[in-house]
């Protein structure tokens, strides 16, 4: 079954295809009847097109269902709750692009869509919808393969004076003036820990400006979103951080026995109708820190690999691997995935592609002097649960004669292949990107010589 796509559906629903409020009237006109809608909407926009009549009916039912995508009408062609609101400002055309925009921005993944983009101008990538489509996919945000998804959402955002000039230029002044939060600000949220999002979200959720113990708060989450607080390292781990970034006041109370329960008040900056969906919008995304490496350019990334700092060190051969899939047009699933999908144990990338034949990639990223046999065993191993064709090891040091050995093994009796690229590989690609191809046709050629067929 193909993953659900996170951007909207949007072909034929556009500002250069159809008119707003005009369509918005129609379904007001027509809603409880679709085929009428349909009919109309035909009749309005497409009746004129040099095409059959069944695929001008398929515009109009294109535009119906980008409508229904973006949240303005129901199955039936029904305005919802928000098609009537944008219906209300019909007469007035900017608060009716800035209503949209506003909607976009905090439900439709159109920040993260922002934010990746200048993240890439960042990083010196072109934005063009094939690197876009891996840019998001990093950040967990996937639409198909060959969709305008992004575009059309360009397109509206673009009429509210969010994008201007060249194609992909973002205007941050607009941005905060229809949301009242900055890009900037969507960053730093982005930055924070999962515990400390579920905090904040469960805190907006509240509704109340009042002073609230913040133990009730973590036990309100836990129920909600099933996330476990540490009731001793609540303010370490989470009040302290939310208080330093502006997003809540805090407060010791006194009064009572045993330890004291700090208070926790939302500040202005934590609007409930911005941020909380801007968390949703974060929840299911590509580690922040991770996302701050992909949008450096490669050689400042194979600097990080020196970092005595672990942590850093390793987001950065995680963040190296991520760059060397997009070299080969790999489509990003996941991080770090755990649980029963893996028996318990960790990937840290999976990747797949649908060219020709299905392949899933696993990749396993090793900061270490040597890869041992273990190392190479325990990738083999999830290949079971994650029905894996190819396993893909990065090291910054070495490949043991042991794995090496193994990975032979397995690929003479088994249908895997077993990948690995070490220290010195990582710096003729660092050196020239396009020599990936060179590293891949070696072990591809040691992978055919081990199981070429005795006929």
């Amino acid at each position: 079954m193909a993953r659900k796509s996170d951007l909207p559906f949007g072909s034929e629903f556009s500002p250069s295809q159809i008119d707003l409020r005009r369509v918005l009237q129609l379904a007001e006109e027509h809603g409880g009847d679709w085929r009428a809608f349909e009919a109309a909407v035909r009749a309005a926009w497409f009746e004129d097109h040099d095409t059959s009549d069944y695929n001008r009916s398929k515009l109009a039912n294109n535009t119906k269902l980008g409508m229904i995508a973006y949240g303005l009408i129901e199955r039936d062609a029904q305005l919802t709750a928000l098609g009537r609101e944008l219906l209300a400002l019909a007469d007035d055309q900017d608060a009716l692009q800035d209503r949209l925009a506003r909607h976009i921005l905090l439900n439709l993944h159109g920040m993260t869509l922002v934010r990746c983009i200048q993240d890439m101008e960042a990083a010196g990538d072109p934005v063009n919808l094939t690197t876009l489509r891996e840019a998001l996919a990093e950040r967990s945000v996937h639409y198909p393969r060959g969709g305008k998804h992004p575009s059309m959402m360009r397109l509206w955002l673009a009429k509210a004076g969010v994008f201007v000039g060249s194609r992909w230029r973002v205007d941050e002044e607009r941005v905060e003036t229809i949301l009242g939060l900055n890009v900037e600000e969507f960053g730093e949220l982005g930055e924070l820990t999962p515990l400390q999002r579920t905090f904040l979200r469960t805190l907006a959720n509240t509704g109340t400006k009042e002073p609230q113990p913040a133990n009730e708060i973590a036990r309100l989450a836990t129920a909600t979103y099933g996330e476990k607080f540490p009731e001793k390292s609540l303010p370490k781990l989470v009040l302290h951080a939310l208080e330093g970034a502006g997003y809540i006041e805090t407060t010791k109370t006194t009064a009572g026995r045993g330890a004291k329960p700090f208070l926790v008040a939302p500040t202005e900056k934590l609007a409930t109708d911005v941020v909380e969906p801007l968390l949703k919008q974060l929840e299911s995304q590509t580690d922040p820190k991770l996302v701050a490496l992909l949008r450096r350019p490669l050689p400042d990334v194979l600097v990080d690999l020196d970092s005595p700092d672990k942590h850093v060190a390793g987001l950065a051969l995680e963040a190296l691997a991520f760059k060397i899939m997009r070299l080969l047009d790999m489509d990003y699933v996941a991080t770090r995935l755990r649980g029963a999908q893996t028996g318990g144990a960790e990937v840290d990338l999976i990747f797949e592609s649908a060219r020709l034949v299905f392949t899933r990639w696993q990749i396993q990223c090793k900061n270490t002097a040597r890869v041992s046999l273990d190392d190479v065993a325990k990738e083999v191993g999830l290949t079971h649960f994650l029905k894996s064709n190819a396993v893909v090891v990065v090291t910054t040091g070495t490949v043991g004669a042991e794995a090496r050995r193994y990975a032979n093994k397995i690929m003479a009796d088994s249908n895997l292949a077993v990948v690995m690229l070490d220290g010195t590989d990582l710096e003729t690609i660092a050196g020239s990107p396009a020599r990936i191809v060179r590293v891949f046709n070696r072990e591809a050629r040691q992978a055919m010589k081990l199981k070429k067929l005795k006929i």
